[in-house]
């Protein structure tokens, strides 16, 4: 099980939502850099970015924090948030990061999202971001009428190398991830699934430990990490099976 620990980023800073409302906004670090430091230092093995400002606002928002990351992390990052154009994916890989995250864009230009899938090779992630049956765009502030398990395939297909499951109505909220929807999905695809959005404790983990013969290969960690429910030391014990 790999770990995810999560930045969002919103006006420079690193802050948490709840179910993707931008008025609902917590900030936790004033400095990301700080932050995804923190992160490496505690011993987790990727980082995971959004920009949120640049998934409401359709263009890349927080770059020079992201950059900023980059320049001083030595672990792998996966990105997303605004990324909608080829040359947006080629900019971000060449920077630096290991994986671009694409959600709206899987949505809107599915020529473009199979390219970029074509050109690079096992750095591309689908963001499936759910209400309901359904995939959510815009930062989740529009619900399309395409059914979730339908662009789950499409992008399969189109050869992605992950994808990261949120169900939305869950995310920030700690009452627990919506594992039974993940693991179905997970079950119907040939790819890693990562789970995200409502992760309240460490029996959240031990669930998506469990879950990994269903292809359930990971999860994203935000307020519950951030507020201390739970710890770095615990969350990497889980991962490893010693907790």
């Amino acid at each position: 099980m790999i770990l995810y620990p999560a930045i969002d980023i919103k006006g420079g800073q690193c802050v948490r939502l709840v179910q993707g409302d931008m008025d609902r906004a917590t900030t936790y670090n004033p400095d990301p850099v700080d932050q995804a430091l923190a992160w490496e230092r505690a011993g987790f093995s990727w980082i995971h970015i959004v920009d949120l400002d640049g998934a409401v606002g359709g263009a890349p928002a927080n770059a020079h924090a992201v950059r900023d990351i980059l320049a001083n992390v030595n672990i792998p990052v996966q990105l997303g948030g605004g990324i909608r154009a080829l040359a947006q994916v080629e900019h971000w890989l060449e920077a630096g990061v290991s994986r671009v995250i694409l959600g709206t864009a899987a949505v809107r230009d599915p020529d473009m999202a199979r390219a970029a899938c074509k050109m690079f090779p096992g750095q591309i992630v689908l963001g499936l971001d759910t209400r309901g049956a359904y995939v959510a765009v815009d930062g989740w502030t529009e619900l399309s009428d395409l059914p979730a398990a339908a662009l789950a395939h499409e992008m399969e297909q189109a050869g992605i190398a992950a994808i990261i499951h949120t169900d939305i109505e869950r995310d920030g909220t700690g009452e627990g991830l919506n594992l039974s929807g993940t693991r179905e999905l997970a079950r119907t695809v040939g790819v890693p699934v990562i789970a995200s959005g409502g992760v309240g404790g460490l029996e959240d983990l031990r669930a998506v430990r469990d879950a990994a013969g269903d292809g359930v290969s990971g999860v994203i960690l935000g307020r519950a990490l951030y507020d201390g429910r739970i710890t770095p030391d615990e969350a990497l014990k889980i991962a490893a099976g010693v907790l």
